[in-house]
Parts: C-alpha cells; sequence; structure tokens
C-alpha cells in the first residue's frame, strides 16, 4: 500500500460515519435543508412570471414576484435545451414561494426525473439562479448572504480557457501575457486531444509545452492540467507521472468522465490530486466517487448540476471526506457572477476558483459591475442578490421566448 492510498483509506474511514446513511430509508446529510430563506425573507415571495429573453445570441432568465421584484441571469447553451426549459422546468416553479427554493429543487426533479441530466438540470440552474438574484434583491442581501454568509469578499483565480489549437510554444505564451495582465498565481493548460484515446494534439505537444511552461513561468506559479478524458489510465499515469515530475498541482479529468475506474486508477497511482466531475449531474454519483476516492478535488459546474444549491451540497459531501471543491467555470463577465457569489460564501472551496482569460479584458456598457483579475484576483460583486444591473434600455430590446 503506497502513501496516497493510506492517506485516502485515512480520511475516507474518518469521513465515513457521516457519509453513510444511518437508517434504510434515511435522508442523506447532503439532502437536508441547509438554507434559512425563510429567516431572510419574512414574507412570502410568489413566483408570478418566468422567461426566456434572447437579446441577439445572447439569452437571460427573468423571474418577477407578485410583488414586482425582478430576478435575472445570464445563462449558458440554454438555446439547446429551451423546450425543457419551457415545458418542464418553469411550470413546476410557478405559483410557488420563492423562499421553498431547496424543496422545489428536489420536487422538480421527482416529477422529472426520467430526463435528469445536463439537458435537464441546466435549465433548473438558470431558473434557480434567477431566483436567488429575486431573493436577495427583496431582502436587500447579496446571494453569498442566502447560501450562507459572506465568507470572503475576493477570489483568488487561475486562469482558463487554454485551447488545443495552438503551438505548444503559442499556448504557452498566451500565459505568459496572460499573468502579466492579471497578476494571476495559477493557470490551467489542456493536454492531448480530447477523448482522444491517447492521442495529443500533435505528436509531442504536451510534453514540450509543459516543459517549457514550467521553465518560462518559473516555479511561483501553479501549474493545473486537464486533459478531457483524452487517456486510458495507463496513459494517464504515464503523463501524470511526467507532471508530476515538474510541480504540477493537479490533473484535471485524465480519463473520459463516465470511466470512473480509470479515473480511480489514475488517481490512486499518483502523487498529484486528480481533480473530476464538471460533467456529473447526480448527487448519488458524486456521493459514491467521494465515498470511493475516484477523486481529490471535486468540480461539479454550478449550471450542469442544478445551480447554487446542488452544489453546495457536493460541497458539504467533499467537506465531510475533507476534499476541496474547484468549480468548473467556463463563464466570463455578466455571466461570472454566479461562481463569485458561489466561491464567497462555500468553506471549502480550493486556493483557486476558475476563471477563463484568453486576452486584454474589455469592459461592457450593457451591465454594471465589469469583473476584472487584478492581482490575481476578482472582486465580488456588493449589494443585493447577484448584484448585477443590466442597462434597462439594452434589456428593452429583449424578445421573450415563448416556445
Amino acid at each position: 500500500m503506497n502513501r496516497r492510498r493510506f492517506l485516502k483509506g485515512s480520511v475516507l474511514l474518518a469521513a465515513a460515519p457521516v457519509a453513510a446513511s444511518t437508517e434504510p430509508g434515511a435522508i442523506p446529510d447532503y439532502e437536508k435543508p441547509f438554507l434559512e430563506l425563510h429567516r431572510h425573507v419574512a414574507t412570502p415571495v410568489k413566483i408570478a412570471k418566468i422567461e426566456l429573453l434572447r437579446i441577439r445570441a445572447d439569452y437571460f432568465l427573468r423571474t418577477t414576484s407578485t410583488d414586482g421584484v425582478q430576478g435575472i441571469v445570464r445563462t449558458k447553451q440554454v438555446e439547446d435545451y429551451i423546450p425543457i426549459l419551457l415545458r418542464r422546468v418553469a411550470p413546476h416553479f410557478m405559483g410557488k414561494d420563492a423562499r421553498d427554493l431547496e424543496a422545489l429543487i428536489d420536487s422538480v426533479y421527482i416529477a422529472n426525473y426520467k430526463m435528469a441530466g445536463q439537458a435537464f438540470w441546466a435549465p433548473v440552474a438558470y431558473v434557480e439562479q434567477s431566483l436567488f438574484d429575486l431573493l436577495g434583491r427583496t431582502a436587500k442581501k447579496p446571494v453569498g448572504a442566502l447560501l450562507g454568509g459572506i465568507i470572503r469578499k475576493e477570489i483568488p483565480v487561475y486562469l482558463s480557457g487554454s485551447g488545443r489549437e495552438t503551438t505548444a510554444e503559442q499556448e504557452v505564451d498566451v500565459y505568459v501575457k496572460g499573468i502579466e495582465r492579471t497578476g494571476a498565481k495559477a493557470v490551467k493548460f489542456k493536454i492531448g486531444g480530447r477523448m482522444s484515446r491517447n492521442a495529443d494534439a500533435y505528436p509531442g505537444r504536451t510534453e514540450t509545452m509543459m516543459k517549457l511552461a514550467r521553465k518560462r513561468l518559473g516555479s511561483s506559479i501553479a501549474i493545473y492540467i486537464d486533459a478531457n478524458g483524452s487517456y486510458n489510465a495507463a496513459k494517464a499515469i504515464e503523463v501524470g507521472r511526467m507532471l508530476q515530475d515538474l510541480g504540477v498541482k493537479f490533473f484535471e479529468e485524465p480519463c473520459p468522465w463516465e470511466e470512473l475506474g480509470e479515473t480511480r486508477k489514475v488517481a490512486e497511482a499518483l502523487e498529484m490530486p486528480v481533480a473530476a466531475g464538471e460533467q456529473d449531474a447526480s448527487l448519488w454519483r458524486f456521493q459514491w466517487m467521494i465515498q470511493n476516492r475516484v477523486m481529490d478535488i471535486v468540480q461539479p459546474d454550478l449550471n450542469y448540476n442544478g445551480g447554487f444549491i446542488r452544489a453546495a451540497r457536493v460541497a458539504r459531501m467533499a467537506r465531510a471526506a475533507n476534499i476541496p471543491i474547484v468549480p468548473h467555470n467556463t463563464q466570463t463577465g455578466a455571466s461570472a457572477v454566479n461562481i463569485l457569489q458561489f466561491a464567497s460564501a462555500i468553506p471549502n472551496i480550493g486556493p483557486y476558483m476558475e476563471y477563463p482569460h484568453r486576452g486584454p479584458e474589455k469592459a461592457e456598457s450593457w451591465y454594471t459591475p465589469n469583473f476584472f483579475v487584478r492581482n490575481g484576483m476578482v472582486k465580488v460583486p456588493e449589494g443585493p442578490g447577484l448584484r448585477i444591473q443590466i442597462d434597462p434600455a439594452y434589456l428593452a430590446k429583449a424578445q421573450v421566448i415563448e416556445s
């Protein structure tokens, strides 16, 4: 038994009483209510309207209470899920008390459990995030306060958004310049070929890029790696040992995401932490992966996994097992507010949150405040709700999508 396996076994043993159900039919700890929305808002917040808006290529989910308070969130990839959102998800929330959001997230699943997966949970996330904005504006509190309380007002981030269409040299140069602009202390490179059965983007790219990255970035910059399921376990272990020797801090999705056994083999073989979970949308699956130590860092996506509440439940599972949570994030600008609010309130987040960055940051005129990486940090916007104010003149251009 190697040292890593011994340590994992020790942590899992300590976490087992928390992770396991105590009696047949008992509610798992991660499903027990933890929000206190009724304490933050004394009177019912009835949901009167749920609208999907489109402005050119951008989509927004807007909710309105019977008191006229509105919440709004910019969505991601919703155009792929519109029928599910409008036919299955939105009607379930209509007329309900938004303060019962935890129970509503569970009941919308029960009503549609055969559809569960990213295509279902992403629409749920957009409604939930918009309702958090509505509740925060009603209570005059930020979403982080509703999630349990503000712990941090600035979020350390790692730069991501790396591609495979570049040469090794070009990709390293992107991050050298990115660090110069932002003062970031961590970056993430994409290696392999994405679900490529051990093939690199081109022969030798990964090793050349990583050795050059360490040389040019120096020892003070944390380097993370994302393989997007490029390898089987044997190849991932081989590549992982090379990365380990270069001081890489974590190895994300080394094997295809559904190959839990392969990913676990990699985690057991390497001293370097293995990260996974961005594609997953099942709390039971997350619990199994954590209990069986498939990964060392848990990475639910705030959209794919169904929103703040379900991500917070994953964080609670991970915390019981002494594992950090580093949510997957591909959003910047107005859409990045969800990762900032979430990270402001969750105790066991990792040292850096993911923040895509490929070039100079540009201010947008249609919303305030704009977010920028400064000294490796992004400030959590202050104010009620998600704290995004959209220009009414811009929003007036929106088309309501009805089918």
